[in-house]
Parts: structure tokens; sequence; C-alpha cells
């Protein structure tokens, strides 16, 4: 199954399921270390950025992505 067939899933489940999907997405996305590429794509656009709040989202994202969920220790 490719990630278009996951999506029409999606789409066709009622409210309370993609409710559910979406927060999976999130913890995911917040758990997940990124790539070098990709981190290297967010560190471009927030070099290039003029816009100081989303020059601290994308740091924000860089540090989550490069180290993954923070610890709860």
């Amino acid at each position: 199954m490719n990630s278009a067939a996951i999506i029409d899933e999606i789409l066709h489940l009622p409210p309370s399921g993609q409710a559910e999907v979406i927060q999976f997405a999130f913890r995911l996305a917040s758990e997940r270390s990124l790539a070098p590429d990709e981190l290297t794509r967010l560190a471009q656009r927030m070099v290039e950025s003029d816009d100081l709040a989303e020059v601290e989202k994308l740091k924000s994202a860089i540090t989550r992505g490069f180290y993954g969920a923070a610890s709860h220790a």
C-alpha cells in the first residue's frame, strides 16, 4: 500500500478515527530524528527567512529533528 492509498483510507474514516491518525502522526513526527538532507533543507529555509517567527519555528524543528523527542528524565 502506498501513501496515496493510505491517505484515501484516512479520508474515509469517521472524525474520531481521523483524530487518532492525526495524534499518531504528531507523536511520530515529534519522536523521530530527521535525515541529514531533511535537516539541511530546514536549515536552508531558516537562513533564507526574514520572518522571525518562522526562524524560531524552524530552529525548534531542527533541534527536535536532530535530537529526537525531549527526554523526560
